[in-house]
């Protein structure tokens, strides 16, 4: 099939290279602009290594990208992390329109953090779509869609490298298939269900020492690797990275105020919550390395309270 392709990142490059290894033409990929001085997008570079037409437009609401999309005469359209508006107008050109990918169970969390999200609310399951792109946000009506499991212990970085990024290249292969052959059934989003959440940041990712144990490993976890859930110590902003949870069984059986620092030891630094206590293993000083929990605590002079 002849396939325009429009993403970013490494999962647009991934996702290009599977079209690419099983035969299919990309007439063309469309890619972000990159800004003065930013490294090259890992999809543009693929691309441009295969010698294939790239498009960097600033807008792709643009007559231009229209008619380069016109132009690429392809059989379907392919969004693959897409961080740019794309209008209806250029999504429909295609023979047989354009799929998107997105990572989760639509039309639970639409928006650009959807996989931090779940972790972060301690969902014990997640997903990918494959969809219509509308003009609405994650809106339009779903082609197919995978689930797979959230462990009690799963980072971000366990949840997309190992399970929504490998399931999600080849969904989109899957998908593909099906729109091109006729083979596909398109079910309109539950409007009722329709959850929307933003970009996951330095306010989202606060840690907040006052709430319950299972709330502050949670959020640890879907911040691991980015953005980094962040607290301050010994007047150092701090990002937390591994980490384990130690919930006591009974009330008052961790003394001491939240927050405070309650044990030390030769690898680590314990952490007050209610109901329990978070040990921090490996943590990154603003501006620093990744280091444990223990040097940090030797570096900065920390004590128990």
């Amino acid at each position: 099939m002849r396939i325009a392709f429009i993403g970013q990142q490494d999962f647009g490059k991934v996702a290009l290279e599977a079209f690419v290894a099983r035969g299919d033409t990309i007439t063309g990929v469309f890619c972000k602009p990159e800004k003065p001085g930013e490294k090259p997008d890992a999809l543009c570079a693929a691309a441009k290594a295969l010698g294939l037409p790239v498009f960097q437009f600033d807008k792709l609401t643009s007559i231009e990208a229209e008619q380069a999309m016109l132009e690429l005469n392809a059989d379907i359209g392919v969004m693959a992390y897409v961080l740019q508006f794309v209008p209806q107008s250029l999504v429909n050109i295609p023979k047989h329109g354009t799929i998107q990918y997105h990572p989760s169970l639509l039309p639970k969390y639409r928006g650009p953090s959807s996989i931090n999200w779940p972790i972060a609310r301690g969902d014990t399951v997640t997903g990918l779509s494959i969809f219509r792109p509308t003009d609405g946000l994650d809106e339009g009506p779903v082609i197919l869609q995978k689930s797979c499991p959230i462990g009690p212990n799963d980072t971000l970085g366990d949840v997309y490298f190992n399970a929504l990024f490998p399931m999600g290249v080849a969904a989109l292969l899957e998908a593909a298939d099906l729109v091109v052959s006729g083979q596909h059934h398109e079910v309109a989003q539950d409007e009722s269900l329709a959850s929307y959440e933003g970009w996951f940041r330095a306010e989202e990712s606060k840690i907040n020492w006052a709430n319950h144990v299972d709330q502050v490993y949670d959020l640890i976890r879907a911040c691991n690797p980015a953005p980094g859930a962040w607290t301050v110590l010994a007047d150092t902003k701090v990002y937390l990275y591994e980490c384990r949870k130690h919930p006591t069984p009974r009330m008052g059986e961790v003394q001491g105020k939240p927050g405070a620092i309650s044990k030390i030891t030769d690898t680590s630094i314990f952490i007050n919550t209610q109901g329990g206590r978070i040990e921090v293993i490996k943590l990154k000083p603003e501006g620093g390395k990744k280091i444990s929990g223990a040097e940090f605590a030797q570096a900065f002079n920390l004590h128990t309270a």
